[in-house]
């Protein structure tokens, strides 16, 4: 039985949508908002993904962006549900990697024919994959066994909710455990001698923190804390040893975010080096708001934390994106309304 996720804020939409395909034999999970529904899909693997466009928390193209990093998710079919019919909105979808849209209000035969094209279509380029290029069948396949095998890991392990700006570990610590974030947000930041920050990244549900200096053996060479209320596993070190070098689908897995890391690390470093403010801030803003960030409630330190920059410059810099149109401000969030704009801003 094929299952479906379906990610909808409209109750009698999410019930209605849920009986029509439990009546057609398929087997439904649902959620009210992007943030669940990014959770469900990464815990329980879906066969097709119906989702909202215009959700509260996190909107359809959050979903669909963070869902298409994580190797488990990245091939399942996904369909919009949306009541914009602009061309804009189709085309954002689709570059996204969406796989079809359906108007709202929908015709419930045009709903099922929908869905049995795309997981046929699915079942085609699976089939053919095995068949021209076992590869890479194989390499999915050994992707998915890996998830599955680091998810076993992480079950029934203790888990710790953090506040927000609680730390999660500190710069030159000790590691013990590999964490995995299963709700909220965390900054990994170096300091310097003044204590100043520079954040190198966040970290969202599904990502794993501290696997860097637990595999060079050393002390943590950066320090980790809580953006918004947090919920996270905690694997003892053994055991994560225990899996990478027992494991060879696992071990690749950690090798590929290590090179992601270096690589991250790297851009970060020449645009620090070669960007101006007004880019270098915007380019944050951008990042933020592809990882699904539709409205970003971020202090303005940490904001200019990762720009590498002041706070002052960082607030004289958004009322200038503000006046040129390029954002709002709501209750001192930053929401973004010409992300195109922000990510060719000239240097």
């Amino acid at each position: 039985m094929k299952k479906i996720l379906i990610i909808e804020d409209n109750l009698e939409v999410r019930e209605n949508l849920s009986e029509i395909l439990s009546l057609s034999g398929y087997q439904t999970t649902t959620a009210e908002n992007g943030k669940i529904g990014v959770e469900k899909a990464l815990a329980d693997r879906p066969d097709l993904i119906l989702c909202d466009v215009m959700m509260p928390e996190l909107d359809g193209f959050g979903v669909l962006h963070i869902l298409g990093k994580h190797a488990q998710t990245a091939d399942v079919p996904f369909i919009f549900l949306t009541a914009l019919a602009e061309k804009d909105d189709f085309r954002k979808g689709m570059s996204l990697g969406a796989d079809d849209y359906i108007i709202k209000p929908f015709d419930d035969t045009l709903l099922l024919q929908t869905i049995e094209a795309r997981l046929r279509k699915n079942e085609r380029l699976r089939a053919a994959s095995s068949k021209q290029n076992g590869g890479g069948l194989e390499h999915f396949i050994n992707e998915a066994k890996a998830m599955e095998a680091i998810q076993r890991l992480s079950e029934n392990r203790e888990v710790r909710h953090y506040r927000k700006k609680d730390p999660v570990f500190q710069e030159g610590d000790v590691p013990r455990w590999l964490f995995h974030i299963e709700k909220g947000s965390v900054k990994l930041y170096k300091t310097n001698d003044d204590g100043r920050e520079l954040i190198l990244r966040i970290a969202g549900p599904g990502e794993f923190l501290g696997y860097l200096a637990l595999l060079s053996g050393d002390r943590y060479p950066e320090g980790a804390s809580v953006l918004e209320d947090s919920t996270i596993r905690m694997i003892p070190k053994d055991d994560f040893f225990t899996l990478v070098y027992g494991n060879r689908d696992v071990n690749a897995r950690f090798i590929k975010l290590l090179a992601g890391h270096v690589v991250d690390q790297e851009q970060q470093l020449i645009d620090l080096a070669y960007n101006s403010v007004r880019k270098r801030v915007a380019t944050a803003i951008v990042h933020l708001f592809d990882q699904g960030y539709r409205e970003i409630s971020l202090l303005r330190e940490d904001l200019a934390a990762i720009a590498g920059t002041a706070k002052e410059t960082v607030i004289r810099t958004l009322t200038d994106f503000k006046t040129e149109g390029l954002i709002d401000i709501r209750d001192s969030n930053i929401v973004v309304s010409k992300p195109d704009k922000l990510r060719d801003m000239p240097n």
